[in-house]
């Protein structure tokens, strides 16, 4: 018997052993490609060699020093490299152990930045519906996956949230994407003035929405609204680029695609690729400088912070990126795959839509591809498919809910950024493989929600 407490107690898992390449391999020897880097954060698949060696240098040399007394040259290192990328002003960087964390200090920073600046009563917080911001009480707060959030609302702080930029579902029919991203903005707007423009501190969102709806992109120009909507009434933007961030979209942040700069970036996923926790808040210089000017110290900290090895294993993992130019792989494979799969499912009655950017792509299933009606909920299409993908020898990244947090399924697929054509070839035929087990062509199993 396990001594773990798994997130699924009742589930038995395979034991992974080893990892080579885009692929894991279990304690039978049987190997999967990894096609979502488990959450998408293995970016350059598993056992690189210089990261390994990183941390290995690192471990030998120093692996910790508390960050209340001393800083070290490589998280020095590290920050100055993310700073150069960032960009606008987004010149100062906290690091963490994961997303979460990142959060949670970036909606710290925004109330201390308030207060130090003489506005307290800034407070609110406006998210929008079926995002995710992570599992922290704070995050979890802002966060709008429903699923997440129904067992911990007494514990939560108040939020507020408007719609999702989900242009598949909710752009009207003779509505311009320009028009749609205008509609969404007034939403924004329309919130703001509701709770008092004084009294809003910051709206949250990911960039590229991640797990919760299936890598949503946004179209194109409503960052760029929101952002105008922002500095109207001096609110900060925060963009949650925790999986969508890093090189996931093609681009090292994925706001450099939509042209916006926000107050606040979080990283965190691909940062590090899995060898090592870490993640990351960058804040703009002006945040940066009332802080240091006001009080002089964040009233924030985790025990972890900057931590020598994991910032090793990030600065690695981000000198193979650029050194390697796996940008470009990544755009130019996110293209082979997302058109494979269009192709695979052309005709396919149950898959509605194939979204994304880069190498972050989520299909859409429905039980109708006219009306778009969702599969029965109660059918958990999501968690057969993650079944028969493993039996395929395939991980992907299934969820449900992704309409409102209780109808709609859909498959998040990010794979590595060193994926190879053929590689990719493969993945599209496993994955086409594990859909057609699951939802046939013919005689379909799936019957429409009611």
């Amino acid at each position: 018997m396990s001594h773990i407490f798994h997130r699924n107690p009742r589930s038995a898992l395979p034991v992974a052993v080893a990892g080579e390449g885009i692929e894991l391999i279990d304690s039978h020897g049987k190997r999967y490609i990894d096609a979502s880097g488990g959450a998408a954060v293995s970016c350059l698949g598993h056992g690189h060699a210089d990261v390994i060696a990183a941390i290995q240098a690192q471990a030998a040399k120093l692996a910790y020093a508390h960050t209340s007394f001393f800083t070290t040259e490589v998280a020095e290192e590290l920050a100055e490299r993310l700073a150069q990328a960032a960009p606008g002003d987004l010149d100062h960087v906290y690091l963490v152990s994961g997303g979460s964390e990142a959060i949670e200090a970036a909606l710290k920073l925004a109330r201390q930045y308030f207060v130090e600046i003489g506005q307290p009563q800034r407070r609110h917080f406006i998210a929008r519906r079926q995002s995710y911001h992570g599992n922290t009480l704070g995050a979890l707060s802002i966060g709008g996956n429903e699923w997440r959030r129904a067992p911990f609302l007494p514990l939560l702080i108040p939020a507020h949230h408007v719609s999702p930029c989900y242009a598949y579902r909710d752009q009207g029919a003779q509505e311009t994407p320009q028009q749609y991203a205008a509609r969404l903005a007034d939403e924004l707007e329309a919130k703001i003035q509701e709770l008092g423009p004084d009294s809003v501190a910051a709206f949250v969102a990911e960039t590229v929405v991640g797990a919760t709806a299936g890598a949503l992109a946004p179209v194109g120009g409503y960052l760029q609204r929101v952002r105008e909507v922002c500095d109207r009434h001096g609110v900060l933007l925060i963009l949650d680029e925790v999986m969508s961030g890093m090189g996931r979209s093609g681009y090292l942040f994925a706001c450099e695609e939509d042209e916006v700069v926000p107050d606040i970036v979080t990283i965190a996923k691909g940062l590090g690729a899995g060898y090592q926790p870490i993640g990351a808040m960058l804040a703009s210089r002006r945040i940066y400088e009332a802080i240091v000017g006001g009080s002089g110290f964040f009233q924030h900290g985790h025990t972890y912070l900057g931590h020598a090895t994991a910032c090793a294993a990030a600065l690695a993992v981000q000198k193979v990126i650029a050194g390697q130019g796996l940008l470009a792989n990544v755009l130019e494979r996110g293209e082979q795959l997302r058109a494979g799969l269009r192709e695979a499912f052309a005709d396919h009655p149950n898959v509605g839509d194939v979204r994304g950017r880069g190498l972050f792509v989520g299909v859409e299933f429905v039980a109708d591809r006219q009306t778009k009606a969702p599969l029965a909920p109660q059918q958990r299409m999501h968690a057969q498919l993650k079944t028969a993908a493993m039996r395929n020898g395939l991980l992907v990244y299934p969820m449900g809910g992704t309409i409102d947090g209780v109808r709609g399924d859909h498959a998040l697929i990010a794979p590595p950024f060193i994926t190879t054509a053929s590689q990719i070839d493969a993945i599209v035929d496993r994955f086409a493989a594990s859909v057609q087990a699951v939802l046939p062509r013919v005689g379909q199993t799936f019957a429409q929600e009611a």
